[in-house]
């Protein structure tokens, strides 16, 4: 019997297959990058098209490089980037607007009306989470009240609505499937995370029809199958998460007070807190970090929008750098102490200050700051706003990390390590398999495929490949932290 599993990584920036073996050993990669489009300020899209014909594509790819055929692919495993929103046409599948993207802020205002009217405690209290234009909720709404004849064709029961998971679930199942799992689930603002369902009156404030949703599965089941003509042949999709989550998965956080951070377009802390939900004081996101066989995992969640971004930007936006490679030799020229900060609020600042209208800035620039100092400050920027994340987790009482394991593209600078676990005062765990989203869901399809017994058989697969221990003094620190705070407190909105 076939022991190959098929990852689906959609991303913000790229749509990529991983093709693991049953030892999580990753043997084949496939990716294209994913154009994003600004048309507004603070406004973020993808094309659906796009997103589908990349994820179908790198699929095929991916099963080329080995030389396999359908048939030799034991279940498939999808994971995404969670909150971007699509509506489509039932009948056909054909999206009715380009998806808004999670980092998307324009439902700001409307945001900010709903908590003037006291709305937030009851909506942390049932979904865990803030209102905020990060979440699928108000991206929804905004279609609706948006697109000519949406509310019109969603109350006659023509549309659907989905986080990228469902929508590619949609088109490889050839429309058969319309489905979702709890952790993307949790994620939209609509889901009450202690019953596990659609909540009624969250739908009633946010004004979306209940006919617009996908069935919600745990995070290992039978979501579907691919259309023969896909991928050569029916293939089983056998579990779902979003990317964060997975990679908690994917890292073996299996036990309460474990911790990842994985570093992508945004930056992601997620700790494993149990069977219970710990509701934050601190503005952090309580979230599903995985169901199985019913049974609810529960995480404490801080977000952040720009990490790799920010090098994105410095490659792209300014071109101070041809390539983020080169950031690691210039931080090395620079040392921690250049003086400046850089402060990426592209499209406002999430955790734990979640202030959509802020905005970017950089500071302490003198006649001596050139292109070394900035590239620095922008890496700087992701460990430091991982310390505001750490430090809301620890006024929330949260188990003190033994270590944070890392991943996604920004871990392989040894530089970026290193000061991360300098400025947290925590030795980071950068491990030998470092695509840990695709490799978290390709064990939850592994699990239900029957190749793994249970979680404990998956986290002895765990290998560490580096740990970088906090070598700088406690004073340096805190004086360094000092200075991102006072740089944070000048670009929030009033401030």
């Amino acid at each position: 019997m076939t022991q190959y599993l098929l990852a689906i990584d959609q991303g913000t920036t790229s749509s990529r297959a991983i093709l693991f073996s049953a030892q999580g050993r990753p043997l084949a990669i496939a990716q294209q990058e994913l154009k994003q489009y600004f048309p507004h300020d603070g406004w973020v899209e993808h094309d659906p098209q796009e997103i589908w014909l990349s994820t179908l594509q790198t699929c095929r790819d991916a099963l080329a490089q080995r030389g396999l055929a359908a048939r030799d692919i034991r279940a498939i495993g999808i994971t995404n980037q969670r909150e971007t929103t699509l509506l489509w046409d039932a009948a056909n599948g054909e999206p009715i607007h380009p998806a808004i993207v999670w980092q998307d802020r324009r439902t700001a205002d409307y945001c900010a009306e709903l908590k003037e009217q006291g709305h937030e405690a009851m909506v942390s209290e049932r979904s865990g989470l803030l209102i905020d234009p990060y979440f699928s909720a108000t991206k929804l709404r905004w279609l609706l009240d948006n697109v000519p004849g949406a509310r019109e064709r969603a109350a006659r029961g023509e549309l659907r609505f989905g986080t990228v998971d469902s929508f590619l679930l949609w088109r490889l199942s050839g429309g058969q499937v319309h489905r979702t799992d709890a952790s993307n689930a949790s994620r939209t603002l609509l889901f009450n995370i202690h019953q596990q369902c659609w909540d009624d009156d969250l739908l009633a404030l946010f004004d979306i029809p209940r006919s617009l949703l996908p069935e919600v599965l745990d995070c290992a089941a039978e979501f579907g199958v691919t259309q023969a003509e896909l991928l050569g042949g029916e293939i089983p999709i056998l579990a779902m998460a979003g990317d964060q989550q997975a990679a908690l998965i994917g890292q073996a956080c299996f036990e309460p007070g474990m911790i990842k951070s994985t570093y992508g377009t945004g930056c992601f802390m997620i700790q494993n807190c149990g069977d219970q939900p710990v509701l934050s004081r601190n503005r952090l996101l309580t979230t599903v970090a995985y169901r199985l066989d019913g049974k609810v995992t529960y995480a404490v969640e801080g977000s952040i929008f720009v990490a790799g971004a920010a090098i994105q930007w410095l490659r792209d936006g300014v071109k101070l750098i041809g390539d983020a490679r080169d950031s690691e030799s210039l931080a090395e020229q620079t040392g921690d102490a250049c003086g400046v900060y850089l402060v990426p609020a592209f499209t406002g600042l999430g955790a734990p200050y979640w202030d959509p209208k802020a905005r970017g800035a950089i500071f302490g620039l003198t006649r001596d700051t050139g292109i070394k100092e900035i590239v620095t400050a922008g890496l700087q920027s992701v460990c430091y706003q991982t310390r505001d994340l750490l430090e809301a987790m620890r006024q929330d009482g949260t188990a003190e990390p033994g270590a944070l394991r890392v991943d996604g593209g920004m871990v392989v600078n040894n530089w970026v390590m290193q000061f991360l676990a300098d400025i947290l005062g925590v030795p980071v765990e950068r491990p030998e398999v470092s695509e840990t989203t695709a490799l978290g869901v390709a064990y939850l399809a592994g699990l239900q495929a029957g190749l793994f017994h249970d979680l404990d058989e998956i986290a002895r697969l765990w290998r560490r490949q580096q740990r970088f221990e906090p070598l700088i003094a406690a004073t340096h620190r805190q004086s360094l932290y000092r200075g991102w705070q006072d740089a944070v407190r000048r670009v929030r909105t009033g401030e």
